[in-house]
């Protein structure tokens, strides 16, 4: 594996998107770009749910931007679902090229709480992480630190690092 792509598809601030980059590529220690794909996202939205659908998201991801080589994950602003939940941070192809990561529901002021960008910065780079794990063949684990530990609510994630346990870190 030579690269990881982040492509912000739609809003993404560019200023976040490259302090995003450095601490994934630090991360993985693997070469991390950032592309700007302005890309109409309206097809995936789903007027009955009045959310976007991550799965047809992730297939348009892996059918537009696969290559070998690489790691290519979407980051998105807007609020994710696939069909079995109520919504969802993320979601990758185990052992594949593509990923999809938004920071709607890692934002402060959706729970009435004040801005913090700095917070939002380090619960999205645990979430590209996290997905980019799956990228490259892990699952789940147990370690309450572990960035690969499910999170099913933003707390969730401000509880874990973003780092990968040492089992993880064997596994990449």
């Amino acid at each position: 594996m030579n690269l990881i792509r982040l492509i912000s598809l739609g809003y993404f601030d560019r200023q976040l998107l490259e302090n995003v980059a450095e601490d994934v590529s630090a991360c993985f220690t693997l070469k991390t770009e950032t592309i700007v794909h302005f890309h109409d996202l309206e097809p995936y939205y789903d007027s009955n749910r009045r959310q976007y659908d991550a799965n047809r998201l992730l297939a348009y991801i892996e059918a537009e931007f696969r290559q070998e080589h690489q790691k290519t994950i979407g980051l998105v602003s807007v609020d994710l679902f696939i069909p079995i939940l109520t919504y969802i941070f993320g979601q990758a192809y185990l052992n594949g090229y593509a990923a999809i990561a938004s920071f709607y529901r890692l934002q402060n002021e959706l729970y009435g709480l004040k801005q913090n960008n700095l917070l939002l910065k380090d619960r999205l780079v645990k979430e590209i992480n996290h997905e980019l794990g799956h990228c490259f063949g892990l699952i789940h684990c147990y370690d309450p630190l572990c960035v690969m530990r499910s999170s099913t609510y933003v707390e969730d994630i401000d509880q874990k690092s973003k780092y990968f346990c040492t089992k993880c870190q064997s596994h990449l």
